[in-house]
């Protein structure tokens, strides 16, 4: 609400003007013409009159809009060059803002990621090293933190934080929504053409098209809601697809043929990889995500919103899709860690902007904040980045560290490891030994491993070095890992919920025959 426009210091002036008697008006509390009472009343209604037009001339905050779909590389982009998929909203968005090329996720798996991404912390502390853990209440998130300083905040589709069960997937409201006060989403379900999400009661509210779309008509809803609202708003909407099982609508699926498909030169066939009908049917769902970021930056101008309005877009990983005969997520190459990063904001930020800084999932809380005018109320282990996104001189990270903390037989991941990418090179090793070490600027697509190389292990050392103090610095562990399969067989969603691996295996040990029980799991 704006303050009044009536100037409080025109009012001592009128009020004595109207007296019988007028005395001169001073500053000097001396002068015989004012008394101490009279001369303090006008400083402070001066300071009232200063106060109120620095109330209204304060920048109101900015709405924030995240977007982002599962399991989507960054590499997937008509902006970021791929020679298959159509994007032109998405390519639109970028060239409206900033396209980051080199945006990464920490942890690429869903829920560590998507813990990463609400308390700006790595996964070591916020507690989420596997996934289908629950992230616990007490940490304060992004939503809490805006939403205490007045904004309303809005989660829509896959939450994946709630931990144990995944269906039927109702997160009651209260601390397990971690601040989101509107609501309409589900725990996890990849069945994107048959699903159900819930508001704020257990009852389950039928999906029965292609989730992409529901999903979006929820956000218009949110959209028009906040016309009627004089809060700025926080609204993430998390997509479903392009996670498997790929498949899209027919309409997005004639788009693509298979064998038309331009594949990846680090693609490789092999057991259970996606081919050229698998990826054709990715990019198939990444345009029906165009479409509906079409819709909503159709609503955002209908609705006068887009002038004062950040729009993120982003993923909580990438998918290998056969690159190096890998499946799927984990791994440390570039299709599994790498994720889209394109942001606009017209009201602050210069259009058609590529930025080739190094910037992660745990960047992304403390840049939003600072965007937002809103100090953190929390230690966040990210680099505020907001100076860069609008134009400023900058410090950027230097690298960018990779977490992962155990085996997932499902995807062929064998261990726990952790990783570096820096401006040039990318390096990946066990506990135990080195596993990958590529020079990005000779080698994009990663096809020469210099791990074994004998000219690189002075460049292997001094990356060692590097990741052994980026692991100090921030305190990751070794001894976070865990070497048990938990995330195989369902373990952590199929029976209770966990908050930590340790509770898990300490569950396990008083029910063996439920620990060993073979079930069909989604990834």
């Amino acid at each position: 609400m704006q303050p009044s426009t009536v100037n409080s210091l025109t009012r001592p002036m009128d009020n004595r003007d109207a007296q019988p008697t007028k005395r001169p008006m001073t500053s000097n509390p001396a002068d015989p013409g004012w008394t101490r009472r009279e001369w303090l009343c006008g400083v402070g209604s001066a300071w009232v009159s200063l106060s109120s037009c620095r109330a209204r001339t304060k920048r109101r905050r900015p709405n924030v809009l995240f977007v982002m779909p599962d399991q989507m590389r960054g590499q997937a982009l008509g902006c970021m060059g791929d020679p298959n998929v159509k994007t032109p909203n998405l390519d639109r968005l970028a060239s409206q803002g900033i396209l980051f090329r080199h945006t990464y996720a920490n942890s690429p798996v869903c829920s560590p990621a998507r813990a990463i991404l609400q308390t700006g912390l790595y996964c070591h502390r916020n507690g989420m090293v596997a996934n289908d853990l629950r992230l616990r209440e007490d940490h304060i998130t992004v939503a809490e933190m805006l939403a205490k300083q007045g904004y309303r905040t809005g989660f829509i589709g896959k939450w994946h934080l709630d931990g144990g069960p995944r269906l039927p997937g109702y997160v009651p409201p209260g601390p397990r929504r971690q601040g989101y006060q509107f609501w309409a989403a589900n725990e996890c379900n990849h069945n994107h053409f048959r699903s159900q999400y819930f508001r704020d009661t257990p009852a389950p509210i039928p999906i029965s098209r292609f989730e992409t779309e529901v999903w979006t008509d929820l956000a218009l809803e949110f959209l028009e809601q906040s016309r009627k609202d004089n809060r700025p708003f926080f609204l993430t909407v998390q997509m479903g697809p392009p996670h498997d099982p790929y498949r899209a609508p027919e309409s997005y699926e004639a788009q693509y043929d298979p064998a038309r498909i331009q594949l990846r030169p680090n693609w490789k066939p092999g057991p259970g990889v996606p081919g050229p009908k698998e990826i054709a049917s990715y990019y198939a769902m990444i345009a029906s995500i165009d479409d509906q970021v079409g819709r909503l930056l159709r609503a955002l101008d209908e609705f006068g919103m887009t002038e004062d309005t950040i729009f993120l877009f982003s993923s909580d990983h990438g998918d290998m899709l056969g690159s190096h005969g890998q499946r799927l997520k984990r791994k440390p190459w570039e299709e599994s860690v790498l994720v889209p990063g394109i942001l606009r904001y017209p009201k602050r930020v210069k259009p058609g902007r590529i930025e080739d800084v190094l910037i992660s999932h745990v960047d992304f809380v403390p840049t939003l904040l600072a965007l937002c005018d809103v100090t953190p109320e929390v230690e966040l282990q990210g680099t505020d980045l907001s100076k860069l996104v609008l134009g400023e001189k900058s410090e950027t990270p230097d690298a960018v560290l990779f977490q992962i903390f155990g085996p997932y037989q499902g995807d062929g991941t064998p261990g726990g490891w952790r990783g570096l990418r820096t401006h040039r090179y990318k390096y990946a090793r066990f506990r135990e030994r080195p596993w990958v070490l590529y020079d990005l600027e000779q080698d994009p697509y990663e096809l020469h491993n210099l791990v074994s190389d004998p000219s690189a292990q002075k460049l292997l050392g001094e990356l060692d070095k590097q990741l052994e103090a980026f692991m100090a610095r921030v305190g990751d562990s070794w001894n976070y890992n865990w070497t048990h399969p938990v995330e195989d067989r369902g373990r952590l969603y199929r029976w209770e919920t966990f908050y930590t691996v340790e509770e898990y295996l300490a569950w396990a040990k008083e029910h063996p025959e439920l620990d060993q029980e073979p079930q069909s799991t989604q990834p």
